[in-house]
């Protein structure tokens, strides 16, 4: 009986730390410094990131616009959903890679033939 509290134990313990190891939420820095943004739960499964500081707030991107939309798992640390790029106006199909306290975002046409990628680095 010790050795199945142990071991369901230990499975939920190494469960635990995967799971944590990939959570996308918080809060995000652009790779150019530009811009910061907040990804958090949306609905069910789902998350959403929002921009919530801009380094120069002159351009068309504003704080509290929401530029990934529906992010659902689809592997281990991806997700796949929308992304909106502020600069053309445009929504694409998006993707969402962790590695770490790395996030790299991408915006795909075409079936994914064409992707503009964008890193991201955990701000404390």
């Amino acid at each position: 009986m010790a050795r199945v509290l142990l071991g369901s134990a230990a499975i939920l313990a190494v469960s635990m730390s995967a799971a944590a190891a990939g959570d996308a939420t918080g809060l995000w820095l652009r790779d150019s410094g530009a811009s910061k943004v907040r990804i958090a739960p949306c609905g069910g499964e789902a998350l959403c990131g929002s921009i919530v500081w801009l380094k120069d707030s002159s351009g068309p991107a504003k704080v509290g616009q929401q530029v990934f939309f529906g992010m659902k798992p689809h592997g281990d640390n991806v997700w796949t959903g929308s992304a909106f790029n502020p600069e053309d106006g445009k929504t694409y199909s998006g993707k969402m890679t962790l590695s770490g306290d790395s996030l790299t975002t991408a915006g795909c046409v075409l079936g994914g033939l064409i992707c503009k990628s964008v890193a991201w680095t955990r701000a404390r």
